[in-house]
């Protein structure tokens, strides 16, 4: 998908640092400066314009989350909502999700992929966010019960997904071919899954964790 440019969005990134890191440099990061208590830290990759995350950090607000997105003609729609009602448990960061484990010196209780691009060509594999290439990235930063959020409308991708995270060895706790079918009472929609819903997508969601030992 092409991106369209969004006029002064790496201006108005940069002159907003309480809300948000321009981590082009892929810098240590220092999460204390940003969040000044103990609660679990939570972290979105994709997070597109931010509208799950934020509806998530004002419904709880003890817990601290982070948004990851390397776009700033999308990520500024996010910071947009922040500007206009800050929430001090969120954090924006623009950076690359390879560079997470190097930017980060403290471990995550939960990560949520949220309608990541599906990349269909087979040759594309490993550029898909579930590819086992990122779920070792995952492994190190999130904590030993910590859980990985999967949800799509790319039933292809989800199969793809459900198998890739099995192999690696993780544990699926939540499987879900129809979400809205079910009691989802606590389910925040993005962006994506509201539009694909109303077209009659039917929208996948697993849930899985890794095991303890396989921290060491």
């Amino acid at each position: 998908m092409r991106l369209r440019k969004v006029e002064g969005a790496t201006d108005l990134i940069n002159s907003h640092p309480e809300y948000i890191v321009n981590n082009i440099d892929n810098s240590t990061i220092d999460i204390k400066k940003y969040f000044d208590n103990e609660h679990p830290i939570h972290v979105e990759l994709g997070m597109g314009k931010g509208q799950f995350i934020y509806t998530l950090a004002k419904q709880n607000p003890d817990i601290n989350y982070i948004g990851v997105e390397m776009f700033d003609s999308v990520i500024v729609r996010a910071l947009e909502k922040l500007i206009e009602e800050p929430l001090p448990n969120v954090l924006l960061v623009r950076t690359d999700a390879s560079f997470l484990p190097q930017i980060f010196d403290i471990r995550f209780d939960r990560l949520y992929l949220n309608f990541s691009d599906p990349w269909p060509k087979e040759r594309h594999a490993k550029r898909r966010l579930t590819n086992r290439r990122f779920l070792k990235l995952y492994k190190q930063f999130l904590t030993s019960n910590g859980e990985v959020h999967f949800k799509t409308d790319n039933r292809d991708l989800f199969d793809y997904s459900v198998e890739e995270v099995q192999e690696f060895g993780m544990e699926v706790t939540y499987l879900s071919y129809d979400l809205h079918q079910e009691d989802n009472d606590g389910n925040i929609m993005t962006e994506f899954e509201e539009r694909y819903s109303k077209k009659g997508n039917k929208i996948n969601k697993l849930i899985a964790r890794f095991e303890e030992d396989q921290h060491g």
